[in-house]
């Protein structure tokens, strides 16, 4: 399968540069936590070996303010002395005399290589390194901690090309089911042992392993998308390590995989009306003509300026989601949306390209892979063809556009999944945890406004405090909101914990 669903709760600046757009758990906190200082409590030493920063795959090593290192951690948390694998980190030193300690950083995904977005993220996060050594790293199973790849290019291209994600006929169903099927045998066969243990629950523990090496008492956190659920469940999993810890783009933890995809549609339907708004534009009339257009192409695809290549409905759908995760690429979708009236798909496949990673000689990235490894595994959910069908009317009543999409995709994402899912929904509930800031925005398509609230309503009373702005686009600090940056700064730096509920508009 391809990235026409389930699109990704990440970061998605690269992406959009890319295109051309100018635990389930008890709670054991003191759980592997009896040492210091890079101890691991067992007699083995975690201490980082800091070094130069190398070039991965066609980006450039980012230069001398960065370094790098790889932490060893258990294949099983429920082995600590067995098998091995390595985490690759990057930090930048805090510039200023008043070190408060790490500040660690997960951009979203799941599957995003935070050794690759923390350098792009500087220039947002220059006033908290003046205090804090910003820290990222790639999760397990993501970039280059093991990361997994499912298929390779040519097929990637073949699937985009050929796998209906809407499927109109028992063929084009069956067509879609192989091919999900084909990516799960792919996966197990890249990722082997690994496969069962890259779950949210694992990539927390590993996060409290890297706040023992980095030698900070309490974890300081800035968690983006799903980065949020993945500290809501360090959280709960390690209340009392919970030093100033700030989600922002929130995944709601009370969803299950049906609730997800119903709030995807919901969030980027809410993000295209707002965007068909801007432009003098009725919403509804917008809607109805981008679900034409996009029935049109499903019966004939567009030619593109790509070699060999045609805009199918699909990729289609994928272009008109990258922009709508930040409202400066507005007048792009204009552009392609306007292009593709005219019979020309060239501007939304480039877009469709930059989310799905592809790049002018045709290599794909591997976020969506690894992507789609941690999701399956933490996701018990596996609805039939069957019961999807049956709620396919309720997602075409919440988006024209985009619900008949993200309603296929509940039963296609992780059909025929090589191993079970382990929870419903993630525990988040932290009592006794340090004040955590939530941070909601209004406008966001990818994760909706109300998972903010219900993350810190699930984190718990005195714990979860939300900060909302009504403002668009994926995620509010460093999107130009003087109100939302200036808050979430003095928290983070000087610990002071708005009143909940306040409002940046």
């Amino acid at each position: 399968m391809t990235r026409f669903t389930r699109w990704t709760a990440l970061a998605v600046a690269a992406a959009l540069l890319t295109a051309g757009c100018s635990g389930s758990g008890s709670s054991d906190d003191d759980s592997g936590d009896k040492g210091r200082n890079g101890d691991d409590g067992k007699g083995g030493a975690t201490a980082l070996d800091w070094g130069e920063c190398k070039a991965s795959g066609d980006a450039p090593a980012p230069g001398d303010d960065w370094q790098c290192a790889t932490l060893q951690v258990p294949l099983d948390w429920s082995k600590p002395e067995g098998s091995t694998i390595g985490l690759a980190l990057i930090r930048a030193k805090a510039t200023g005399d008043d070190r408060i300690g790490s500040l660690l950083f997960n951009f979203g995904g799941p599957g995003g290589s935070g050794v690759e977005m923390m350098p792009s993220y500087a220039s947002t996060t220059a006033k908290l390194r003046e205090r804090y050594d910003l820290v990222s790293w790639d999760p397990r199973g993501v970039a280059a901690s093991e990361g997994v790849r499912c298929r390779d290019d040519k097929s990637i291209q073949t699937a985009e090309s050929s796998v209906d994600g809407t499927p109109d006929t028992p063929a084009e169903e069956q067509a879609f089911l192989r091919d999900a099927a084909d990516f799960g045998k792919g996966c197990r066969k890249s990722a082997g042992e690994l496969m069962a243990h890259v779950s949210t629950t694992d990539t927390a523990r590993d996060m409290d392993r890297i706040r023992q090496a980095l030698g900070d008492d309490r974890l300081n956190y800035f968690g983006i998308s799903y980065g949020t659920e993945l500290g809501g469940v360090y959280a709960h999993l390690f209340p009392k390590k919970v030093g100033r810890m700030t989600l922002d783009a929130v995944v709601d933890p009370t969803a299950d995989t049906v609730g997800h995809a119903k709030n995807q549609a919901r969030g980027f339907q809410t993000a295209l009306s707002n965007y068909l708004k801007s432009a003098g534009g009725d919403p509804e009339q917008g809607s109805r003509e981008i679900a034409e257009l996009l029935e049109r192409i499903d019966s004939e695809p567009l030619p593109t300026s790509s070699s060999g290549r045609e805009l199918t409905q699909s990729l289609a759908l994928t272009g008109i989601v990258l922009p709508l995760y930040s409202k400066t690429s507005w007048p792009v979708l204009t552009s392609a949306l306007d292009a593709a009236e005219e019979g020309d798909g060239s501007e939304l496949l480039a877009l469709a390209d930059g989310y799905n990673e592809r790049d002018a000689s045709g290599r794909y990235g591997t976020t969506t892979h690894s992507q789609r490894v941690i999701s399956c595994l933490d996701d018990k959910q596996r609805p039939t063809v069957e019961e999807t069908k049956k709620l396919l009317p309720e997602f075409e009543g919440i988006s024209p556009v985009f619900g008949a999409f993200l309603g296929w995709d509940t039963a296609g994402w992780c059909h025929d999944w090589p191993v079970p899912g382990q929870f419903d929904t993630p525990e988040v509930s932290a009592p006794g945890a340090a004040p955590v800031l939530v941070v909601g925005n209004t406008g966001d398509p990818a994760t909706p406004y109300e998972g903010a609230r219900k993350m810190a309503d699930e984190l718990g009373e005195d714990v979860g405090v939300v900060l909302t702005w009504k403002g668009e686009g994926h995620g509010a600090y460093g999107s130009g909101s003087e109100c939302v940056d200036s808050t979430v700064n003095a928290y983070l730096l000087d610990g002071t914990v708005p009143k909940d509920g306040k409002v940046c508009s």
